[in-house]
């Protein structure tokens, strides 16, 4: 049976080939060439991916991130759509629907978003509360720097608070939407913000949210 992530997989790797290797994305600074990179080596060289967390290991990531970007597009994109090695702990099954999820959803949206007159995505009841249930665990980590107190909330009433503090922005959308707001992507997020002007533009703008 396919699982979530696998569809998201397959979905951004669909995405990123009728891109192109030259397109934006909603990643500052990177290309949709530099996205694949990203993707293949975060599944394929965890030696080089602690780099993202462990600042004495940024050097080797950058040098990694250099040599899967200078690879063939079409490679990348291929080595996405067909997964990690065997022996990768992406490979099962678990861990994969874990740490990938999220993942694949929020970097196809980078691509897609990032084009001129993007559509945005119609999910289905069944992934959407999958995201959510990934973003209730998420939500503190997401928002421990906000500027603000962080509030996520569904249309149905369903909140997480992603950062405790006055004043307090209740940020209300759907899951999948309140998932891109509270990874960074806040200007692409179809949201509603509510509260105090000042707090509500430190929302919007800061840097903060995100790993």
């Amino acid at each position: 049976m396919s699982t979530h992530a696998k569809r998201e997989r397959l979905l951004l790797a669909d995405l990123l080939e009728s891109a192109g290797p030259e397109a934006p994305t909603l990643c500052e600074g990177w290309l949709t060439r530099d996205l694949a990179a990203h993707v293949v080596l975060r599944e394929r060289r965890p030696d080089a991916a602690g780099g993202m967390l462990v600042k004495p290991l940024a050097g080797r990531l950058e040098r990694v991130q250099a040599e899967f970007t200078a690879k063939p597009y079409d490679e990348l994109v291929q080595l996405i759509r067909t997964g990690p090695p065997r022996f990768s702990p992406f490979g099962l099954k678990q861990i994969d629907e874990a740490a990938n999820t999220v993942e694949f959803y929020v970097h196809a949206e980078d691509v897609r978003r990032a084009q001129p007159e993007w559509t945005g995505r119609e999910l289905d009841p069944v992934f959407s509360d999958v995201l959510w249930s990934r973003l209730e665990k998420m939500a503190r980590g997401l928002g421990r720097k906000a500027p603000v107190g962080l509030v996520l909330r569904r249309p149905d009433g369903r909140t997480a608070v992603a950062h405790r503090g006055t004043p307090v922005v209740t940020v209300t959308g759907e899951p999948g939407e309140l998932t891109l707001f509270a990874m960074g992507r806040q200007a692409h997020a179809e949201v509603a913000l509510d509260g105090e002007e000042d707090a509500v533009a430190k929302a919007r703008a800061t840097e903060e949210l995100g790993f």
